[in-house]
């Protein structure tokens, strides 16, 4: 079965119905995007599938190979992507492991809506768990980036791949 992850086309030889998340992480060795708890309720496996959004432990490798996916791996290999940049300003992680498909989520929003509202953040990060409660510290981030991008400081979270 042929995936294109982060831009890269790669043939893997799995069972189709197996879920994306073991295989970007059991065959691959992309373990940035997290298990959490496999129902897709926590979004600690949150990818982009052509820049949407997706749960990786309920999207199958089958499902998959019809489109572009994107890990947190993809998003920066350096951290330098905005949100990420924000994310450390911001002071936004604390045990850290949802981080990775709170950033995918964020990023996606940003993408297709660079100056959303509060409550277009609240809805866009509302299946993304934290277990730490950093909530108010990930909308200021995600309105950072945004406002950054409007003021022309930064980048702009769409130019970047978001």
């Amino acid at each position: 079965m042929k995936l294109t992850i982060n831009g890269t086309t790669t043939e893997l030889d799995t069972e189709p119905d197996m879920p994306l998340l073991w295989a970007l992480r059991d065959f691959l060795g992309l373990r940035g995007t997290k298990y959490g708890c496999g129902k897709g309720l926590c979004g600690a496996c949150t990818v982009h599938l052509d820049g949407q959004p997706r749960r990786s432990c309920q999207l199958t490798v089958a499902d998959a190979a019809s489109g572009e996916i994107t890990t947190i791996e993809g998003l920066s290999g350096d951290g330098s992507h905005p949100l990420q940049q924000a994310w450390r300003d911001f002071n936004v992680p604390q045990c850290g492991y949802c981080q990775s498909g709170q950033l995918m989520s964020a990023s996606a929003l940003l993408a297709s809506n660079p100056a959303p509202s509060d409550a277009e953040i609240n809805t866009a990060m509302a299946g993304n768990l934290c277990r730490c409660g950093t909530y108010p510290r990930i909308r200021a981030a995600i309105r950072s980036v945004a406002a950054d991008a409007a003021s022309g400081a930064g980048a702009s979270a769409a130019e970047d791949g978001a």
